[in-house]
């Protein structure tokens, strides 16, 4: 239920708030880098709110994975996706409704002359950038998951490190490449030099959350480890590789 409900707010609340791009230079103080990648000039790390909780995303993804298994993992991504889909149907009747007189401009003081239209931009994401959001999720999942397995049929119990970030830093490279073909060569008409090159800044900034990201793995995994009882783990983890081929 922890992990249930800690990984669908996670996926909701990134992509709520995967509508802001910000610049990871700035925000660390450091000069933009402005690089020129497959033929793309002055491309930064300029990424979208989401990555924030994406690459924790992953990594609650490999601790259901090892109790629960591939079974486990479907159902919660299921459950994600579903209320995802149905928050933003939500946002879109919100947006139908007919603003207060006063709202519009109850905020203009502060900079925003609009509610209305500010309101309706932020929740009011194209339905590409949904679709390709969506599909990407549940397809790296899928990747992540076969991945992760893979490895531990290789490596047995040892070597979590290796199979939890492997997998999260191969899904990774799909979910980044997945979002960004469907919501903007699809929908948006850009270049695909471009669609690349954002997707290996995006990509650089993911591998590098996943890899810090380890020893939060291992926190999480020996506190689960310590709370159900050394029996009891190692039960769920022998029963949760029998559920590979589910």
């Amino acid at each position: 239920m922890v992990l249930s409900s800690f990984f669908v707010a996670n996926a909701l609340i990134a992509e709520c708030i995967g509508v802001k791009i910000f610049s990871l230079e700035k925000t660390l103080g450091l000069n933009q880098l402005n690089a020129t990648v497959f033929g793309e000039h002055g491309i930064s790390f300029n990424l979208t709110c989401g990555v924030l909780l994406w690459p924790l995303e992953f990594i609650m993804t490999d601790i259901i994975n090892e109790y629960f298994g591939p079974k486990g993992v479907r159902r919660v991504s299921y459950i994600a996706v579903s209320l995802i889909a149905y928050a933003f149907i939500m946002f879109y009747f919100a947006m139908q409704l007919s603003p207060a007189d006063f709202w519009t401009g109850v905020n203009a003081a502060k900079g925003v002359p609009d509610m209305t239209a500010a309101f309706n931009s932020i929740f009011g994401q194209g339905m590409w950038i949904i679709f390709g959001s969506l599909t990407a999720f549940l397809v790296s999942q899928v990747v992540d998951v076969t991945v992760f397995h893979w490895v531990k049929r290789k490596t047995g119990e040892k070597k979590m490190w290796l199979r939890a970030t492997g997998s999260t830093l191969v899904s990774q490279l799909v979910d980044s490449f997945i979002v960004l073909f469907i919501a903007f060569y699809i929908g948006q008409g850009w270049s695909m030099s471009l669609v690349l090159a954002i997707c290996l800044f995006n990509y650089t900034y993911k591998f590098m959350a996943a890899i810090v990201l380890t020893p939060v793995m291992y926190l999480v995994h020996n506190f689960i480890d310590n709370y159900l009882g050394a029996e009891l783990a190692h039960e769920m983890k022998q029963a949760a590789m029998k559920r590979v081929n589910e």
